[in-house]
């Protein structure tokens, strides 16, 4: 009988152990599932793509929301108090790595910490933005991707389009990095094809109706550079030019879709899928220091058939291809 009893005991006192590792166990896998903090600038369609992009990025490389990976979202609504307070935020709950959708997220990210990874999620200019060192050598805290549009093709697509501008307007937000850094490059761009570039800014959208109506009075196209603050108010920009029959040329596919002519841009979407997967490898143990800037080279031709028609301008039948057989037409 006190065999027995011994017996119990000792299997007892096993099934405790085995009952206290699995737990323990549980627990410690519990444990290491990563936060992954996502700030996002505003909300347009352009910047909701991507982050729809970097969900299925990080699933594309193991990490399903909810399942291995939780993820925390903030969407500052372009106010910049909102942009220091959330960033703080990751940092508080000790994030394993923030996405910053626009540059200003990213900008306000990389200012909370310089120990936690920072992925950019398609910034423009990241080293001209002071967020790297440099785009082949990030050397700090901070890498990912770069949404710098094929600036050259999309000039040659305006005029490929108007044979005949005479006058090509662009309008920017003065206090965007990205844009006004896109400008100065457009505009160099121009000057070497004598092409007459006529620039206007604007400070938030509530110059944008003001500005936009002198504006078409003055130029046969208009060009918008990656700029948040403009598409966030594309419908205002487009219904002013239709009034005046003055294409609009977008550097951003889903610009085409809220009124835009035509472009020729590296697809939103897919530079969040590519963010995601940055993302992933960085949880896996990748060093932002060491991983250069990814900068997507092949855009695709995005057009609206619906506004071409409005605008009474026939498309290019050379583009009008291009864009049913690798991009999108709009109808």
């Amino acid at each position: 009988m006190k065999r027995m009893y011994s017996l119990i005991a000792i299997l007892l006192i096993f099934l405790g152990f085995a009952y206290v590792k699995e737990t323990h166990q549980q627990s410690a896998t519990k444990a290491k599932v990563p936060t992954v903090g996502i700030l996002q600038l505003l909300s347009h369609p352009a910047l909701d793509a991507i982050h729809k992009g970097i969900i299925h990025g990080l699933a594309e490389e193991g990490y399903h929301v909810g399942k291995n990976v939780k993820i925390d979202f903030q969407n500052a609504q372009n106010d910049q108090s909102n942009l220091k307070t959330m960033s703080a935020r990751f940092v508080n709950e000790n994030a394993d790595a923030m996405i910053g959708i626009a540059t200003p997220a990213a900008q306000a990210l990389a200012n909370a910490s310089s120990n936690i990874p920072v992925v950019l999620g398609a910034i423009t200019d990241p080293k001209g933005a002071d967020l790297v060192k440099s785009n082949t050598h990030p050397g700090n805290n901070v890498t990912g991707v770069s949404d710098q549009a094929p600036l050259k093709s999309q000039l040659k697509l305006i005029q490929q389009i108007m044979p005949n501008m005479k006058t090509l307007g662009i309008i920017y937000t003065s206090s965007d990095d990205s844009a006004t850094a896109q400008y100065h490059q457009f505009a160099a761009l121009c000057k070497q094809e004598h092409v007459r570039l006529k620039a206007y800014t604007i400070a938030s959208t509530n110059d944008l109706n003001q500005v936009a109506e002198q504006m078409v009075s003055q130029v046969d196209a208009i060009y918008v550079p990656t700029d948040n603050t403009v598409a966030s108010a594309m419908q205002t920009l487009v219904s002013t030019a239709n009034a005046k029959k003055v294409p609009v040329f977008p550097a951003v596919d889903t610009m085409v879709k809220a009124g835009g002519l035509a472009t020729l841009s590296i697809n939103q979407y897919k530079l969040g899928v590519e963010t995601g997967k940055m993302t992933a490898a960085i949880l896996k143990g990748k060093k932002p220091a060491d991983t250069p800037i990814h900068f997507e080279r092949q855009g695709e031709m995005t057009i609206n058939l619906a506004q071409a028609k409005k605008l009474g301008i026939t498309l290019p039948a050379s583009v009008v291809k291009e864009a049913k057989t690798h991009g999108e037409v709009f109808k």
